[in-house]
């Protein structure tokens, strides 16, 4: 693991935020609030970035980093945050994370402050630098159809997927994240799909699914513990094949995840690798971060070792080097 001090109160450390101004209803009353507590905190003025439908903010970073940011701090939803983390991996440059969405799954990860501002600036201003694994997964179909993205927290094909793309707006913005498990119920009937897993040492798992997923780290909205072992730094992937039929099964799983229990249940099949090959019998929807990518056959996935800096609270590191 590698980390150093933040430069809290330092003249010389210059901010830049990705805002997605979607996601507020007045956003330069949070610009100012923002700005309050980095006064308070003895740092300088930071220079904003607005994402737009074309760009939700990759250009953005590009253009902060070429204007000289020394730290980036997405303002959005997962999928800013994802932008953001794909421009600044392989630089040195920290990423820090300001809530702005209904997720914030990565900020969970890292004991970030996800529901309180002010505390999530001070997080930043007081805090050190770590470097985390990310992900890259490439998703096509034998129509020639492909697309490679950069993750932080996990992607997968299946139920997940349909239930993130299908989450009204609307409720996700009024009662939050327990509108995507509202979602999810209706989901539970769809029909699943052969697959075939493939990684480097093993056999291939082959089984009837329901949902497949690659993770990252393991912690997911309400606190589930959806892959126990997941680590941000270890330079291995989790991978998780769900294969529950009927409400019997479901509840079998629910009640493995409630009990975060490391070994399964036989309807849920875990393996651990730095790379996976995945591949479905029909054509299902895929998603990153929890945002629906289109319909494929095939799933690619790779662990890009400790390849994004991340502005953590000293506490968290203070624990994970406790732990070790």
């Amino acid at each position: 693991m590698d980390s150093s001090e933040s430069s809290r109160g330092s003249e010389s450390a210059r901010l830049a935020v990705v805002i997605n101004p979607s996601k507020f209803d007045d956003v330069e009353a949070v610009k100012s609030e923002i700005q309050g507590y980095l006064e308070a905190g003895g740092w300088s003025a930071a220079a904003w970035y607005e994402t737009t439908e074309e760009d939700p903010g990759e250009g953005q970073a590009r253009q902060a980093l070429d204007e000289g940011a020394t730290i980036v701090a997405s303002l959005g939803g997962d999928g800013t945050v994802r932008a953001v983390a794909s421009v600044l991996a392989g630089t040195d440059i920290p990423l820090a994370l300001l809530p702005g969405g209904t997720g914030n799954l990565l900020a969970r990860n890292l004991d970030v402050p996800y529901d309180d501002l002010q505390l999530a600036v001070e997080a930043m201003i007081s805090g050190v630098d770590r470097r985390i694994d990310t992900g890259i997964v490439r998703f096509s179909s034998h129509t020639g159809a492909s697309t490679e993205n950069r993750f932080l927290v996990m992607a997968g094909m299946g139920i997940d997927a349909d239930a993130m793309a299908n989450t009204n707006e609307s409720l996700k913005a009024r009662i939050g994240w327990p509108a995507y498990a509202i979602t999810g119920l209706k989901e539970l009937v769809k029909a699943g799909f052969r697959v075939c897993v493939d990684t480097p040492h093993e056999i291939s798992l082959i089984q009837y699914a329901r949902s497949v997923l690659i993770g990252n780290c393991g912690t997911l909205t309400g606190g589930i513990r959806l892959m126990p072992e997941a680590s941000l730094d270890d330079g291995v992937l989790d991978g998780l094949v769900v294969s529950p039929y009927g409400l019997v099964g479901w509840t079998a799983l629910v009640g493995d995840f409630v009990t975060r229990s490391r070994h399964g249940h036989r309807l849920l099949a875990r393996r651990r690798a730095s790379e996976f090959v995945v591949r479905l019998s029909d054509p299902n929807l895929g998603e990153i971060d929890g945002d629906p990518v289109g319909r494929f056959e095939r799933m690619e996935v790779r662990c890009d070792p400790q390849s994004l800096t991340v502005r953590v609270p000293a506490q968290f590191e203070e624990k994970e080097t406790g732990d070790e």
